[in-house]
């Protein structure tokens, strides 16, 4: 019973095929594809496979780009499944004001967060900081409450708005250094240090809020970037998206037969 995990970001379609939908199963095939390539999937890497016997992604592109990727499906029959936040599943429980309003890959990824959790030790709080396109701050409470989480701009963005909003501003990356002395150091400097200080501010309103100290996670294709930069110990988690794909699926497999 092979299992599809999809995770549809905003830049790039990343795939994973499994031996079977469970937490921990063994990889058969992944790959990572830019949303400008994904008509080449089915004729490239998914043609190097049998059908997968289930299905399950998230996505946060439009569904302009979910279309593209189900006519690349066409040839299986399985059925395209995508995640939808919802009050609660697989040991998480939502406390977003409107829950189906949560972007599908932080609900996934705070389900896989908590599973990573679960599996190394007793149950604590978790920050969960996801670090890609835009960046994510989540704080999720000791007994799998998501309390609530910030958004903020990646460095591109950041860097984009300030090239079109300030005269004459078109400068080549720099480094993060303490005291910038030049234009470069000073943008990279600033969005990293930006984002840094949103992190510090969570861990301390989850710490208060909590009472304990939280277990600080971070994945997204550039956590490693923040890695260095950050105030405290992180854990770099790369693919708690898909592990969070396959704890829900694991769990819908035992509850209802199918994912």
């Amino acid at each position: 019973m092979t299992f599809l995990a999809i995770d549809v970001g905003n830049t790039r379609l990343k795939w994973t095929l499994y031996e079977r939908p469970a937490a921990g199963a063994r990889v058969l095939a992944h790959g990572a594809e830019f949303l400008e390539q994904l008509d080449r999937l089915a004729e490239g890497p998914w043609a190097e496979f049998a059908e997968p016997t289930r299905m399950l992604g998230c996505i946060v592109a439009g569904q302009a780009v979910k279309h593209r990727v189900h006519e690349q499906m066409e040839r299986w029959e399985v059925e395209p499944r995508w995640v939808v936040a919802s009050d609660a599943e697989a040991g998480l429980t939502n406390g977003y004001d409107f829950p189906a309003r949560l972007g599908a890959d932080r609900w996934v990824a705070m389900i896989g967060a908590r599973h990573h959790m679960l599996a190394r030790g007793p149950a604590r709080p978790i920050l969960l900081v996801m670090v890609g396109t835009a960046v994510t701050v989540e704080a999720i409470d000791a007994s799998g409450r998501f309390l609530g989480g910030l958004i903020l701009p990646g460095h591109g963005i950041m860097l984009r708005a300030l090239e079109s909003g300030t005269a004459g501003l078109h400068v080549p990356t720099g480094e993060v250094v303490e005291f910038p002395t030049n234009t470069s150091d000073g943008l990279t400097s600033g969005g990293t240090y930006a984002i840094a200080g949103a992190c510090e501010r969570m861990f301390r309103h989850l710490f208060l809020r909590s009472g304990a100290e939280p277990l600080c996670l971070m994945t997204g294709g550039a956590g490693w970037k923040m890695m260095p930069s950050m105030m405290r110990p992180y854990e770099l988690v790369e693919n708690l998206i898909f592990d969070g794909l396959l704890v829900i699926a694991q769990e819908r497999e035992a509850l209802h037969g199918g994912v």
